[in-house]
C-alpha cells in the first residue's frame, strides 16, 4: 500500500535591484488551512538566481515528499522544468549545447534533486497582476532585497 502524498501549493518570486545587484526571494507554502512565508536574499545576485532560490527554499521546507503545484511568474524557471530542458541539461553534464554551460548550475542541481523527492507541477502566472499570492511573494522578495541596499 502506498502512502498518499500531501498536496501543497507553493508560490514563488524573485526580485533584484539592478541585474546583478541586491536581490531577494519570497515563497509562500499553502497546505490545508496553514500558510508559511519564507524570504531571504543576497547582496550581489541576479533576478534568475533569486527566482530559483525561491523554489529551492519552498521545496526544502517540506518535511516529507509531497504533491506540489508550484506557481511562478518566471518563464525561465517554468519553461526549463516543464519543457524538459532541466533533464536534458543533467543528462548532458550541465551543458546547454556543445559549447555553452548552463548558467546557475549550482541552483539547477539543487532543483533537480528536489524534483526527485517531490511530484512538482510548475505553472506560470503573470507577474504583478491579479494573483494575490504572487503579489505577496513579490512584496517579500522586494523587502528582502531592500535589506541589502544602501
Amino acid at each position: 500500500m502506498t502512502e498518499t502524498k500531501s498536496k501543497v501549493l507553493i508560490y514563488t518570486d524573485g526580485a533584484c535591484k539592478g541585474n546583478p545587484g541586491p536581490g531577494g526571494y519570497g515563497t509562500i507554502l499553502l497546505f490545508n488551512e496553514k500558510k508559511k512565508e519564507i524570504s531571504g536574499g543576497e547582496p550581489h545576485t541576479t533576478n534568475n538566481r533569486m527566482e530559483l532560490m525561491a523554489v529551492i527554499e519552498g521545496l526544502q521546507a517540506l518535511k516529507r515528499p509531497c504533491e506540489v503545484t508550484l506557481y511562478s511568474d518566471s518563464k525561465y524557471l517554468v519553461d526549463m522544468v516543464e519543457g524538459g530542458y532541466l533533464n536534458r541539461w543533467k543528462k548532458n553534464n550541465w551543458m546547454r549545447n556543445k559549447k555553452d554551460p548552463v548558467k546557475n548550475v549550482d541552483l539547477w542541481e539543487k532543483i533537480f534533486q528536489l524534483l526527485q523527492v517531490h511530484d512538482v507541477k510548475m505553472i506560470w502566472v503573470k507577474g504583478h497582476a491579479e494573483n494575490p499570492w504572487n503579489n505577496r511573494c513579490d512584496e517579500l522578495a522586494v523587502a528582502a532585497a531592500a535589506k541589502f541596499q544602501q
